[in-house]
């Protein structure tokens, strides 16, 4: 039997999820598009319960002590680690935000 993962949020990436929805939701005022995106990025997400090394290892992490994996979906990125059986999700980010500095 395959090893099952369990994931675990910080609450940055927390705070990060709450802040796309909003932004979406109120700035760009589509709160149907703001759900269906967190629709397809907790879809997303849970697949790394199965598969949690398909994330490439993200490089120039600025000397972070664990091995960051990251996860496409539309234009965010889910920063993530493995550790033993939990998948801990740090930070969810827009692909074009300097994110090497917000880590």
């Amino acid at each position: 039997m395959d090893k099952q993962y369990k994931l675990r949020y910080l609450r940055l990436a927390l705070s990060d999820l709450q802040d796309i929805v909003d932004y979406v939701s109120d700035e760009l005022a589509a709160p149907d598009a703001a759900y269906q995106l967190l629709d397809k990025l907790d879809e997303a997400i849970s697949r790394l319960e199965s598969f949690p090394f398909s994330g490439p290892v993200t490089r120039n992490m600025n000397g972070l002590k664990d091995e960051y994996r990251s996860l496409i979906v539309e234009n965010y990125i889910v920063f993530y680690v493995v550790l033993d059986d939990i998948i801990e999700i740090r930070r969810v980010l827009h692909g074009k935000r300097k994110y090497e500095d917000l880590m």
